[in-house]
């Protein structure tokens, strides 16, 4: 009786009341296979064994007669509530499971629901999408139906304003040439009466002519006759007056001195007021009035400081500037023109003979920009004139030359005298050119032919080649300003995209505003494909930006505009260079003997011991 208790530590094995499934319950399962499979085994289980009655009862006995019987009860019991306790256990983790398999249930069914409402979601957003755009297929295909139907009634009003036109254009013809018709008719018509009534009358007419010829001749000659008595009376008249006045004059002296100092005294008096007058105004044109040659100039007039006050105070503050400042060169060319400059500001300053020199390059390189502040960086005022003038001058070319030296020599500040377009009559003398500018030419060299303290002359010219040699001979140092290198044009395009696009843009003031993008690196693509353009054409093609920006609807300036418009004047600069002609083509440089020569006029002579001492 102690496996029924729990005395002995193992269980008993109650496999040998369960018959084997294939014995007694095979049959049963088999037959069960249509029904539930679990019921065969549970009768099988629960099937009544008396042998195994008769044993429970004997182990009870044998219990009850222990003396440990008690205690066994009680542990048995203690072992039937802590397998009840496990059981609950079990119990309520099978709950739990159970639970937790709901909510599982239920997240993914929500997981489920939730991925059915996005797909929902996502079709209802397919279908409206499908939807709008057989919405707007449908307004495309209405508009361009419109369009066309539009197009179809302006065709026809066309048509039909176009036969209206024919129409009237041809009642208009035909009613000009029935009216023709009418005049011509009309016309024959009256010059036939016409020519009737004169057949008819011709008699009369011819009549009545002689008639009027006699009385027009009998009242001319009656006038002559009376004129010619008037006229020979009046000479009778005047003839005696001056005989009078002569026979008296003539016989007294006195009167006839003072008639004869009179006519003297005003003949002297006309000649030295014209003179001194015509002095006067020569003096008053050289060191006042701004020759009619000068198209610019710094230096101040009494003239135009009445005119223009202003514009003379800005004048008088503004200070003396860099010689490079905004003018973008290649760093030999700065370096020679920054020597110049020096130069040319210790020359005045120690009242030196200044240095006449030569700019020249292509057209557009900044020569005139650098005259400019070649004058503004020496403290000196600077005067604008070019050649093309001097040639359209003919006879005059000569005073106005001189009138133009004259005035420089009365700077007292010094002058830098900027001849742009030299070529224009400086051109040499055996070519055949006119004699007017042959004495314009030697009007020049005599003015130039030596050194001087009060002006510096500056030439400028794009085919050097072609001046005098005697001009030449005048320059002391010659600067060839070349067309701008990859680095000088990305300068001169970050420069000027700055001045024209980025400065007005930041003000605000304009309707100009500048796109996300890098201004940088497109600097640096346009300085790329702008290979062979001079300053100036880098300078119009900025301007061409903020043109086409203000142009544009947004106002906004892009990359696209920017290389756009780039790309646009490259192909105008290929047709410009195949406009010009062979000579002009030709490399603007020096030959070879025009070189010795300058060199040879620049070149220092060596001093005498004497001096030197």
């Amino acid at each position: 009786m102690s496996w029924l208790f729990g005395m002995n530590q193992r269980p008993q094995d109650f496999s040998q009341f369960v018959p084997p499934t294939g014995a007694a319950g095979g049959d049963q399962g088999g037959a069960g296979d249509s029904g539930d499979g679990r019921k065969g085994g549970a009768m099988d289980a629960y099937r009544f064994d008396s042998s195994a009655l008769e044993r429970a009862a004997k182990a009870a006995k044998e219990l009850e007669k222990s003396a440990f019987a008690k205690e066994a009860f009680d542990l048995t019991r203690m072992q039937e509530e802590t397998k009840q306790k496990e059981l609950m256990g079990q119990a309520k983790e099978m709950e739990r499971q159970i639970e937790l398999a709901k909510a599982e249930g239920k997240r993914i069914e929500q997981e489920e629901r939730r991925k059915t409402l996005q797909e929902q979601s996502k079709l209802d957003q397919q279908k409206s999408q499908y939807q709008d755009q057989l919405a707007r297929k449908r307004y495309e295909d209405q508009l361009a139906q419109q369009q066309r139907m539009n197009e179809e009634n302006n065709r026809r009003q066309e048509e039909s304003v176009a036969k209206q036109e024919a129409m009237r254009k041809a009642t208009i013809e035909h009613e000009l040439e029935q009216r023709h018709k009418y005049e011509m008719k009309r016309v024959e018509a009256e010059m036939e009466a016409r020519a009737r009534t004169e057949r008819d009358n011709q008699d009369l007419m011819l009549e009545q002519i002689r008639v009027r010829a006699a009385e027009d001749r009998e009242t001319t000659l009656k006038s002559l006759a009376e004129k010619r008595e008037t006229i020979l009376s009046s000479i009778k008249t005047a003839g005696a007056a001056v005989g009078a006045g002569v026979d008296a004059f003539l016989s007294e002296p006195a009167k006839i001195q003072a008639a004869v100092a009179g006519l003297v005294a005003l003949t002297a008096g006309y000649y030295a007021a014209k003179g001194s007058l015509g002095i006067a105004f020569r003096f008053i044109e050289a060191r006042l009035a701004k020759p009619s040659l000068v198209r610019e100039t710094s230096r101040i007039s009494p003239f135009e400081t009445v005119r223009h006050p202003i514009q003379t105070v800005k004048k008088l503050q503004k200070k003396p500037e860099d010689v490079l400042e905004g003018v973008v060169l290649n760093p030999n060319v700065e370096g020679r023109v920054r020597d110049i400059a020096i130069a040319t500001k210790n020359t005045k300053f120690n009242k030196g003979m200044y240095r006449n020199i030569l700019l020249h390059g292509p057209p557009g390189t900044g020569k005139t920009l650098f005259a400019k502040k070649l004058a503004m960086h020496s403290g000196m005022d600077y005067a604008i004139m070019t050649g093309g003038d001097i040639a359209l001058l003919g006879k005059e070319s000569v005073g106005a030359i001189h009138k133009v030296f004259d005035w420089a020599a009365t700077s007292r500040k010094g002058l830098v005298l900027f001849i742009d377009e030299a070529e224009g009559f400086l051109r040499k003398r055996h070519e055949n050119i006119s004699e007017e500018l042959r004495m314009a030419i030697s009007a020049f060299l005599y003015r130039t032919g030596t050194q001087t303290d009060k002006f510096m002359m500056v030439l400028a010219s794009n085919t050097p080649e072609v001046l005098d040699f005697a001009v030449v001979d005048r320059v002391h140092e010659p600067v060839e300003f070349p067309l701008p290198t990859m680095a000088e044009r990305e300068r001169l395009v970050r420069l000027y995209f700055e001045k024209y696009i980025l400065r007005p843009a930041s003000e605000g003031k304009r309707r100009l505003k500048v796109g996300d993008f890098d201004y940088s690196a497109a600097c640096s693509t346009v300085a790329k494909i702008t290979e062979g353009m001079s300053g100036r054409e880098i300078t119009n093609l900025a301007l061409d930006w903020q043109m086409t920006t203000y142009a544009s609807l947004e106002g906004v300036f892009t990359e696209e505009i920017m290389l756009k418009r780039a790309k646009a004047a490259v192909e105008h600069k290929k047709h410009k260079v195949s406009w010009r002609s062979a000579h002009e083509d030709k490399k603007s440089v020096f030959s070879a003997a025009v070189i010795a020569a300058v060199e040879g006029a620049a070149s220092p002579l060596p001093e005498k011991p004497e001096a030197a001492s």
